[in-house]
C-alpha cells in the first residue's frame, strides 16, 4: 500500500536520521498516527496546515509504501471529503508499523509560506 505522511521540519530531521527508514514517536499528546491514502490530501495539509503552524512555515509531503496484508488490519477513516481519507495506526504500535515500511520514505513535495 501506497502512504503519504505530511510533516514538519521537525519530523522530516527526524526520519532522516533513521536513514528514511521510520517514522518517530508519536508525542504523549498524540494518541495515533495517521498517514493518508492519497497525495492531493497529503500536499493540502503539508501545503495549507504545516506551513502556518509549524516555525519555520515550511510543509513537506513523503510517500513510502507499507506491506498491504499488514495494512488491512487497520480501519480507514474518512474525516472530511471524499479524498480526506486516513489509515489510523495506534502510537503504540508505531514501531511495529516502522517495521512493515518497504524500502525508503521519500520526500515528494516542499511547501513554505
Amino acid at each position: 500500500m501506497i502512504l503519504y505522511r505530511p510533516v514538519g521540519t521537525r519530523e522530516l530531521e527526524l526520519i532522516r536520521e533513521s536513514d528514511c527508514r521510520r517514522f518517530p514517536p508519536r508525542l504523549p499528546e498524540q494518541p495515533i498516527f495517521y498517514p493518508v491514502l492519497n497525495e492531493k490530501y497529503a500536499v493540502e495539509i503539508a501545503s495549507g496546515w504545516n506551513t502556518k503552524y509549524n516555525d519555520d512555515h515550511k510543509g513537506y509531503v513523503t510517500k513510502f509504501e507499507v506491506d498491504d496484508g499488514y495494512c488491512s488490519q487497520f480501519e480507514v477513516h474518512q474525516v472530511g471529503g471524499e479524498h480526506h481519507k486516513e489509515l489510523w495506526i495506534p502510537a503504540e504500535r508505531l514501531e511495529e508499523f516502522n517495521g512493515h515500511i518497504i524500502g525508503r520514505i521519500e520526500v515528494i513535495s516542499e511547501f513554505s509560506a
